[in-house]
């Protein structure tokens, strides 16, 4: 259990500060820009946060649809869909390993979005695509290093279910440790991939700044825009999990950006995000008046 903590210790903290600090040293080393950065697109900023916003909360609701389904399909189990949870009547012995369903559909809502990713074009699809392939991902590997040292985790008990021992358990925390930070650097070339012109990428300096507008501010603004939708509930579960999956991926991409070359600017610009403001308060709506009150899958 000593080794994992330590393993997340490297990957979360220690990993991603000395790949900044070589970034850091590297852009040092630069030349002064002959010509001025080019103008914060501010337009671009919000609608990564709106879009941060939507990817998370649909994200999250496949999770927990998906440790419903396969409940309200088991004869003795009757479970209840929540905005940020779900809960169950009966009992079975398939109960525990269903709680490892919801994990499992996220990472394959991810792959799905990677896939489609390669086709999308428009900076509002990608960006979207993007966000729903990031917040799949680290909502669900995570959930395996935690099932690793819990078992009274979701997928700590699907762990037990399957009969996994310690050193099945260690060796899954450690694939899901070392799948973070590839992740996050497969996903920070197509965000560096939407800027709209090329000098907003060309040095590694301009791709930390560039990285930080695209994804790491608005992330930091999704993140406190996720909490009404998970309110009410523990101050701990409406914070903590927001705060992980943000920080997890983007610490990595933000401290990466610079040394990501080769890519090119495809960016078509934002545009309004009037619209997505009015869907970030249609599904906030969905979930605080239809779900909160719990939906009966029995």
């Amino acid at each position: 259990m000593a080794v994992i903590v330590i393993a997340v210790a490297i990957v979360l903290i220690a990993g991603p500060l000395m790949l900044a600090l070589a970034g850091l040293f590297r852009s040092s080393r630069e030349q002064a820009p002959s010509a001025p950065a080019p103008t914060w697109d501010r337009s671009l900023t919000i609608t990564s946060a709106l879009l941060y916003t939507l990817a998370f909360n649909l994200t999250f609701f496949i999770q927990e649809l998906f440790l419903v389904l396969p409940k309200a399909l088991t004869p003795g189990l009757q479970p209840t869909l929540f905005h940020n949870n779900h809960k169950w009547i009966g009992q079975h012995p398939l109960a525990s390993l269903f709680q490892g369903t919801g994990a499992l559909a996220t990472v394959l809502a991810a792959l799905i979005c990677m896939a489609l990713l390669r086709h999308a074009r428009g900076t509002k699809l990608r960006l979207f695509l993007m966000w729903m392939a990031y917040c799949g991902l680290f909502m669900a590997l995570p959930q395996v290093v935690i099932g690793a040292l819990s078992a009274g985790s979701d997928v700590g008990m699907a762990m037990d279910y399957l009969q996994l021992g310690q050193w099945a358990k260690t060796a899954s925390a450690f694939a899901a440790l070392v799948a973070m930070p590839l992740a996050a650097m497969w996903l920070a070339r197509p965000l560096l991939g939407l800027a709209d012109q090329p000098a907003r990428i060309a040095t590694p300096r301009s791709r930390t700044r560039f990285m930080f507008q695209v994804a790491t501010l608005p992330v930091i603004v999704g993140t406190a825009l996720v909490i009404p939708f998970r309110v009410p509930r523990e101050a701990l579960e409406v914070v903590l999990l927001p705060v992980l999956v943000a920080w997890i991926g983007v610490v990595w991409m933000q401290a990466g950006a610079w040394r990501l070359h080769g890519i090119d600017a495809r960016g078509t610009g934002a545009g309004s995000t009037r619209w997505l403001l009015l869907a970030v308060v249609a599904l906030l709506l969905v979930f605080q008046l239809v779900l909160r009150p719990g939906i009966e899958f029995f």
